[in-house]
C-alpha cells in the first residue's frame, strides 16, 4: 500500500526554521515529482514547491521562493521541505504528494494522487 508519512512540524517564532520530512513506501518513487502543498484554515490548498524524480529541478511557489528549499534522496525514499524566514502567514498544515504520472512535472493538485496525513506548521508573530 502506498504511503506518505510527514514529520517535522510545530510552532516556531517569526523568522525561525523548521524542516519538514517526508517518508514514501509501498512504491518506487524515484521517477515521479514529488511535491509540497500547505492549507491554511478557510483557505483552499495551494502549492508550495515540487522536486523532479531526480532531484535535479525544484519549482517554488512565489510566496515561499528564496526561504524554502526541497530536497529529495531516492535510496531513501524521503523528501524533505527546508523552510525558513519563517512568517506567521507560512501557518498552514503541510502535505507532501506524490504526481500521479511517472516524469511529469505538475503544480496542479489534481496531478497528484498519493498524499500524506499533514503536518502542522504554526509561526507565531
Amino acid at each position: 500500500q502506498e504511503q506518505l508519512v510527514e514529520s517535522g512540524g510545530g510552532l516556531v517564532q517569526t523568522g525561525g526554521s523548521l524542516r519538514l520530512s517526508c517518508a514514501a513506501s509501498g512504491r518506487d518513487f524515484s521517477t515521479y515529482t514529488m511535491g509540497w502543498f500547505r492549507q491554511a484554515p478557510g483557505k483552499e490548498r495551494e502549492f508550495v514547491g515540487l522536486i523532479t524524480w531526480t532531484g535535479s529541478s525544484t519549482y517554488y511557489a512565489d510566496s515561499v521562493k528564496g526561504r524554502f528549499t526541497i530536497s529529495r534522496d531516492n535510496a531513501k525514499n524521503t523528501v524533505d521541505l527546508q523552510m525558513s524566514s519563517l512568517k506567521p502567514e507560512d501557518t498552514a498544515t503541510y502535505y507532501c504528494a506524490v504526481a500521479a504520472t511517472p516524469y511529469e512535472v505538475a503544480r496542479a493538485i489534481g496531478r497528484y494522487d498519493v498524499w500524506g496525513q499533514g503536518t502542522q506548521v504554526t509561526v507565531s508573530s
